[in-house]
């Protein structure tokens, strides 16, 4: 009874929290400045992205091919998906390929976890949010990376990456889906593919995409259909990645 007054009251305190941020937030962005304010603090902003930017691309610079892992931080350790996402990771790596992931806990611990089991680079490029935990504990010490900001963090997973793998996932994944998808779209960067993993869990927006998107509203072309491969097992999604490579007479450089 005790245990559970005291976690009511420790949600509450973060839920009050939170609500003074947001606040906070809201009110910091119809506040007006002066020019010496805007100034200074864009200025230091500018400065903080060119420092993300260059750490960046002096630690992923020489990386060799990696197959970007994307899903939920809330997935379990006994989690099906947890589980595939392991496999996935530790096939990719018996294949030649290193793994990136957002370095957190959930699906990216699991691919994490499934690289350095095959003693495979494993990269982890952490966002630092507010009440958030760092990153997992089976990111390599040199390929670990954090950032203070989602867009570049997110060119990171896409310049870097030769493939993207989809676990099941909330708004941040679905998120650094459709970013693949738009830069492969609008041919920012090559035709990598793109993979869903879960039959089950995929369908209904490949459904709503199909029937919304193409059918119904003509906002996008039968074309880009083929920009997604829906797979269920860690064979399949790693056959993918193989076939996309010998398609270009390619393979991995380590």
């Amino acid at each position: 009874m005790i245990q559970r007054r005291l976690k009511t009251e420790a949600d509450k305190a973060k839920e009050d929290f939170q609500l003074i941020e947001n606040e906070n937030r809201i009110r910091k962005a119809f506040k007006d400045r002066n020019w010496n304010e805007i100034k200074s603090s864009d200025a230091w902003v500018i400065f903080k992205v060119m420092a993300e930017f260059v750490d960046g691309f002096e630690k992923l610079g020489k990386i060799g091919p990696c197959v970007s892992v994307f899903g939920s931080a809330r997935t379990k350790p006994h989690e099906a998906y947890y589980q595939i996402a392991e496999q996935i990771a530790a096939k990719l790596v018996r294949h030649g390929y290193g793994v990136i992931t957002g370095g957190g806990p959930g699906i990216m611990e699991a691919a994490n976890k499934g690289a350095k089991s095959e003693n495979g680079k494993s990269v982890g490029l952490n966002i630092d949010l507010p009440l958030e935990q760092g990153g997992n504990i089976y990111i390599d010490p040199d390929k670990m990376i954090s950032f203070d900001y989602f867009f570049v963090r997110k060119v990171m997973f896409v310049k870097y990456s030769q493939g993207f793998v989809v676990m099941p996932g909330g708004f941040g994944t679905l998120d650094e889906l459709f970013e693949a998808m738009t830069l492969i779209q609008t041919k920012k960067i090559g035709q990598f593919p793109i993979i869903l993993v879960g039959k089950k869990y995929w369908q209904g927006l490949l459904d709503w995409i199909k029937e919304t998107l193409l059918e119904r509203e003509q906002t996008i072309s039968i074309d880009d259909l083929d920009l997604i491969h829906l797979v269920e097992t860690p064979t399949e999604a790693v056959d993918i990645i193989d076939d996309f490579y010998s398609k270009y007479l390619l393979t991995p450089n380590f």
